[in-house]
């Protein structure tokens, strides 16, 4: 199943290191077969708060995303970013092809109480 790298980042003042991350972080994704989904593109927020940006990187499953995350190439690179812009990061598997809630739905009926 894909896996997905999700970010929600915060009003980061411009600094050449945000660049320097910019710039570098393809290559350390691509080995891993991660690519940006959403990168610092407009969003509208219909329901809560969200400041800042959102950035997306989808990869062939879990096991990629987290050696990805892991890597000495992504850590070398990762103070960069984390010096200058606040944000939750989390890692999250996608469903399967043919996903039905339907199903969500009735294991949550089940465990309800009875009236």
């Amino acid at each position: 199943m894909p896996a997905y790298v999700i970010a929600h980042l915060r009003d980061a003042a411009p600094h050449p290191e945000i660049a320097e991350y910019i710039e570098r972080i393809p290559a350390t994704f691509e080995p891993y077969g991660g690519r940006f989904l959403v990168h610092f593109t407009p969003h509208e927020t219909k329901e809560g708060s969200w400041p800042g940006h959102v950035v997306m990187i989808g990869f062939p499953g879990m096991v990629e995303a987290r050696a990805w995350w892991d890597s000495p190439a992504y850590q070398e690179i990762a103070p960069l970013r984390s010096r200058h812009i606040e944000g939750d990061i989390i890692l999250v598997e996608g469903v399967p092809d043919g996903y039905d809630p339907t199903t969500t739905a009735k294991a949550l009926r089940e465990a309800l109480p009875a009236d």
